[in-house]
C-alpha cells in the first residue's frame, strides 16, 4: 500500500490555508506519497464517519491562492480513547500535518504519542496560524495569514477614516487580537490612526475601561486644537484580556455570563461597548462628537492571501516536507526571512503549566516606541492652556499621566 500523509485544520480560518495545503500536496505527491484532506479538523478523526478528500494536482492548483479553507474547520476538545486509530493503520499514514493555534498543535503531539502506545508510528508537523501573530516564533518572523489579514484591514480602516473626515464623526474601531496588539498597531500605524489603544500600552498602568475613555477623550480633544472634529481610534479586543473581572462586570454593559460565570466576550461588539462608554463622557464634557462604532474581526480572516502569504507559505508547506524528510516530528514549523527552515518544538516554548505564551506586542521596541511617540494624537502637558477650552482638568486627559510613562 502506497504510505500516505494527511492534513487537516483547527481553530479558525487564515488567510494562506489554502496555500499551506496545496504546497504540502504537491510537494509530497512529487514524491510519491498519497495525500488525504481531513475534513472538521479533529473531529473527523474521532469519528468512525471521517470525510476526506482526495488531494491530487487538480485540487491542489483549485484552492493555491483562494480565501478560507478548502478542508472545512472546527474547534474541537477530543477525548483520546474515542480516535479513530483504524484510520491511521487502513491509509498507511506517516505522517499527520496540522494547520492551527497552539492548541492544534499540543492536540497533535498528544495523538502522536497515544498512536505510539497503539504501535502506531506517526510523525506529526504543525504549522502554525493565526491572524494574532501572537504564537512564539523567532524574532521578526509573522504568523501567516497576519500580513493579508492586515492588508484587509487597512484597506476597511483607511475607508472608515475617509468617512469620519466626510461626516465629521468620530469611529471606534476593535480590531482581533486575543491576548496581543499586533493586528490593532498594524492597522491603525497604517492608517495614522490619532489614537491605538493596545494592552501592551497598559505596562505601568491598569486596564480599565476608564482609562480607554480617557485616551479617547485625549485624542478627540487634541484633534479639535488641531482644528479636526473628526478622527477614529482602533482598540485591540486584548484589552478584555487584562481586565479584573470586576470591572467588566461594573461597567454597566449587559453581558451575558457562562456557567462558571465568565463574561462571554465573544458574544458582544466590543466597538459598541468602547463607542457607548466614550459617547457617555463626551456628552457629559458637553463635547459635540458623535461616535460610530465598527468591528473588525471575522471579515479579515477569509480573504485572499497577498503575495507575501503566498511566498511564505508556499515555503512553509514545501518546509514540512524538509522536515518530515529529516525525520522530525512533535515540531512546528518555522521559516525565516531567507528561506531557513528550522522545527520550533513546543516543549522549548511551553510554559511550567504546559501552555504556548502568548507573543505580545514588544512595547520598547523602536517601532512601536515611534508609533505611541509620533504616529498619534492625544494631550500632553504643552496643550493645557488650549485644552481649558474642552475641560476644566486637561491633566486628567494626559496621553502620558493616563498610561504613566
Amino acid at each position: 500500500m502506497k504510505d500516505a500523509i494527511a492534513i487537516l485544520c483547527g481553530g479558525g480560518p487564515a488567510p494562506g490555508i489554502n496555500t499551506v495545503i496545496s504546497s504540502v500536496a504537491k510537494v509530497f505527491l512529487n514524491n510519491g506519497y498519497r495525500v488525504i484532506g481531513l475534513h472538521e479538523g479533529y473531529k473527523g478523526l474521532f469519528s468512525n464517519e471521517t470525510r476526506i478528500d482526495e488531494i491530487d494536482y487538480n485540487f491542489a492548483d483549485d484552492i493555491y491562492t483562494r480565501g478560507g479553507s478548502a478542508l472545512q474547520m472546527s474547534r474541537f476538545k477530543p477525548d483520546l480513547s474515542t480516535l479513530n486509530v483504524e484510520f491511521f493503520r487502513e491509509n498507511n499514514i506517516k505522517l499527520l500535518v496540522t494547520i492551527g493555534g497552539d492548541d492544534t498543535a499540543s492536540t497533535a503531539n498528544r495523538i502522536s504519542k497515544y498512536l505510539e502506545e497503539k504501535n502506531v508510528k506517526l510523525q506529526n508537523i504543525h504549522v502554525p496560524k493565526t491572524i494574532d501573530n501572537d504564537l512564539p516564533l523567532p524574532e521578526g518572523v509573522p504568523t501567516f495569514g497576519y500580513n493579508s489579514a492586515k492588508n484587509e484591514g487597512v484597506m476597511i480602516a483607511n475607508t472608515v477614516l475617509e468617512d469620519a473626515r466626510t461626516s465629521q464623526n468620530w469611529f471606534i474601531l476593535s480590531a482581533m487580537g486575543r491576548e496581543a496588539g499586533h493586528l490593532t498597531i498594524g492597522i491603525g500605524s497604517a492608517c495614522h490612526y490619532p489614537m491605538i489603544i493596545i494592552p501592551e500600552m497598559f505596562n505601568n498602568a491598569e486596564v480599565t475601561f476608564e482609562n480607554i475613555i480617557r485616551l479617547n477623550i485625549s485624542s478627540i480633544i487634541k484633534r479639535k486644537i488641531l482644528g479636526l472634529k473628526y478622527g477614529a481610534s482602533i482598540i485591540s479586543e486584548g484589552v478584555f484580556h487584562f481586565m479584573k473581572e470586576d470591572e467588566i462586570r461594573n461597567s454597566g454593559i449587559n453581558f451575558t455570563f457562562d456557567a462558571h460565570g465568565h463574561p462571554e466576550l465573544h458574544s458582544i461588539s466590543k466597538s459598541h461597548v468602547f463607542a457607548s462608554l466614550v459617547q457617555k463622557r463626551v456628552k457629559e464634557l458637553g463635547l459635540d462628537n458623535k461616535m460610530r462604532p465598527v468591528e473588525l474581526g471575522f471579515e479579515l480572516r477569509c480573504t485572499k492571501p497577498i503575495g507575501y502569504d503566498l511566498t511564505y507559505c508556499t515555503l512553509l508547506g514545501f518546509g514540512v516536507y524538509q522536515l518530515f524528510e529529516q525525520g522530525h516530528s512533535r515540531c512546528m514549523v518555522s521559516v525565516d526571512h531567507t528561506g531557513k527552515v528550522d522545527p520550533l518544538f513546543l516543549k522549548d516554548v511551553e510554559d511550567e503549566n504546559g501552555r504556548v505564551k502568548a507573543r505580545l506586542v514588544n512595547i520598547n521596541a523602536s517601532n512601536t516606541q515611534a508609533v505611541l511617540n509620533h504616529g498619534m494624537h492625544y494631550l500632553t502637558e504643552k496643550d493645557y492652556e488650549a485644552a481649558k477650552a474642552y475641560v476644566e482638568n486637561p491633566e486628567y486627559y494626559d496621553f502620558n499621566n493616563i498610561l504613566n510613562r
